[in-house]
């Protein structure tokens, strides 16, 4: 029997949840009738973890995106982990917004959430940060339970993974 337990704290969304998703969003404006005729452009690069939207006006732009976060959330993206950029002009009548995926905890997160732990004050539980993850550790497994119902309390600013309970 282990003499210690731990889990891991991570964030991240899939994305061929969000490839599924931006396609959804894609058919959906080709078939409504306000977009008819209009420049609209929804870009999905996988490798960059960013969804690049270009439409022809911010009513336009606005509609895409509500689009888009509807299509998000019913594939079951978490709307948390995306940081929505400004919309800013482009070339000609050209406006365009930049949506980046948050793969990974930031070091200003991690640190949050070891910080919400150690100050819940559970017996025996210590919080590391390690790279990307925060990894939780107890000798008694009712303790990271109440850590976790501490973490899923807070707002981190992304939705929580955890995972790896050993």
């Amino acid at each position: 029997m282990a003499s210690s337990y731990s889990f891991d704290v991570t964030t991240g969304v899939d994305l061929q949840e969000v490839d599924n998703a931006v396609n959804q969003a894609q058919k959906e404006i080709a078939q409504r009738f306000d977009f008819k005729g209009a420049l609209v452009e929804i870009e999905f690069k996988r490798t960059e973890s960013v969804v690049n939207l270009a439409t022809d006006s911010d009513m336009r732009m606005e509609a895409l995106f509500d689009a888009l976060r509807a299509k998000l959330i019913k594939r079951g993206v978490p709307v948390k982990n995306l940081d929505i950029g400004e919309v800013k002009p482009g070339s000609g009548d050209v406006v365009r917004r930049e949506i980046k995926l948050k793969m990974a905890l930031d070091s200003d997160t991690a640190k949050k959430v070891s910080a919400a732990v150690k100050e819940a004050k559970l017996k025996k539980v210590t919080a590391s940060i390690q790279g990307d993850q925060v990894r939780i550790t107890s000798p008694d497994k009712d303790a990271l339970q109440d850590a976790m119902s501490t973490l899923r309390k807070g707002d981190f600013g992304v939705e929580l993974q955890f995972g790896n309970f050993r």
